[in-house]
């Protein structure tokens, strides 16, 4: 049985190796002047793909994610290492002169899981009674808990959920699956809105002039200090960014079990350690954003952090499985009509609103992927956006559990347990 589900390949370095050509591929044919590729680029954008193709390794058997470290490596090493870079190197004055309206949409976005998730459950036992009307460890509305820690905030929140409603291991598990496929998918229709949002702002009559303003502010400062790198610009850039990654993680390292003594403290998921590597390194740097550090953009300190999100992308992507949703259809239902439900809300509300694209986009991302993923929708628009969705994603991580467990609780109501 082990010989027939064994992954092609285990060994992590050919994995980086098979990652690495696939983000090659992808940039390569996207630059093509190719008739093929230039139709199919304006369709399909570049970092959809590069998300998109690894997920192909895990469905066809060819890696295990499971077995692999690179996702922990991209999320721990590189991630921080890129909010760093990201951050130091963008505007940040302009970045908080967006006004209220990304907070309005993130805050909307989090109403949609918590009401969503229990709608998505009534329309489902409509059909299937057998979802609702029993309890235990393995009943579908505990899992449906770890779900909603999930989208509002991320993993940290999650493990809450799963100790708080006391989720047995099978459900949980057949639960991870709809996270990991439904986010994903979801994230893949947010990058194709990034790819078209100026026309959808236009369309809708968005105002998006400070959005505009801060993208095109970044890139004049780029252009009007851009020069040839030298080698030790490349060693400056990579001090910075991995001394901060090791300075996130010893603060992190000691932050985490001290808020982890106060019950109160640890339900708000401060002593997850993952939320203090990427608040501190997001912390770095706002900081380093103000001092002579930030002029390195010049030399590409912003591409460098922009080529570990591509990295974190293809890992994150790797750990799709889309083959998961014949195993367990009815709860891949419930998924997608939760997603929709989100979905829904939000774009009623920047109707109403006229928020730009981006604030949608990146307002949902950083409810529903946290801060894993939120700079990478941020960054489809601009690199110098990530902050915004760094910043959102550290709200959702104060937010989750809170939000988590009155979903949980409502759902607790519907399922009659």
């Amino acid at each position: 049985m082990e010989a027939e589900t064994a992954p092609l390949v285990s060994n992590d370095a050919i994995v980086m190796g098979l990652l690495a050509v696939l983000l090659g591929a992808v940039f390569w044919t996207s630059n093509s002047q190719i008739r093929f590729f230039k139709i199919f680029y304006r369709i399909f954008p570049p970092l959809l793909l590069c998300y998109f193709l690894p997920s192909m390794l895990n469905t066809f058997g060819v890696v295990d994610p499971d077995q692999s470290q690179l996702y922990f490596v991209s999320s721990r090493y590189l991630l921080p290492a890129a909010l760093v870079l990201l951050t130091m190197s963008a505007d940040l004055p302009a970045t908080f002169k967006l006004g209220p309206k990304a907070l309005i949409m993130f805050l909307t976005g989090t109403i949609g899981v918590v009401i969503g998730g229990p709608a998505a459950l009534l329309i489902a036992s409509a059909v299937v009674p057998d979802l609702i009307g029993v309890d235990g460890p393995e009943a579908v509305w505990r899992g449906m808990t770890t779900v909603a820690g999930s989208w509002i905030g991320g993993g940290a929140n999650q493990a809450a959920m799963y100790e708080v409603f006391e989720v047995g291991d099978e459900i949980f598990s057949a639960w991870v699956a709809v996270d990991v496929i439904v986010a994903n998918v979801w994230m893949a229709f947010l990058l194709l809105a990034a790819s078209n949002s100026a026309a959808i702002d236009k369309r809708v009559g968005s105002d998006t002039r400070a959005v505009d303003h801060l993208r095109v502010k970044a890139e004049a400062y780029e252009s009007e200090h851009a020069r040839i790198p030298e080698l030790k610009d490349m060693m400056f850039i990579l001090a910075i960014g991995f001394g901060a990654v090791a300075a996130s993680h010893l603060l992190a390292d000691q932050l985490a079990p001290y808020f982890g003594q106060f019950e109160a403290l640890s339900d708000m998921s401060l002593s997850s350690g993952f939320f203090w590597l990427v608040l501190t390194a997001t912390a770095i740097g706002v900081v380093l954003s103000f001092s002579p550090a930030r002029k390195l953009v010049a030399v590409g300190s912003m591409k460098t952090g922009s080529v570990f999100i591509y990295i974190l992308v293809a890992s994150i992507g790797m750990n799709m499985d889309v083959t998961a949703i014949a195993r367990n259809p009815e709860f891949f239902a419930i998924g997608f009509i939760w997603i929709a439900f989100h979905a829904g809300l939000m774009i009623v509300m920047a109707l109403i609103i006229k928020a730009p694209t981006f604030f949608l986009a990146v307002g949902s991302q950083a409810n529903i992927g946290g801060a894993a993923s939120a700079p990478v929708v941020a960054s489809a628009f601009h690199p110098s956006l990530a902050p915004v969705g760094v910043l959102l994603a550290v709200v959702g991580y104060i937010l989750g559990t809170a939000a988590a467990t009155l979903t949980g609780e409502i759902l607790r109501v519907i399922a009659g347990a």
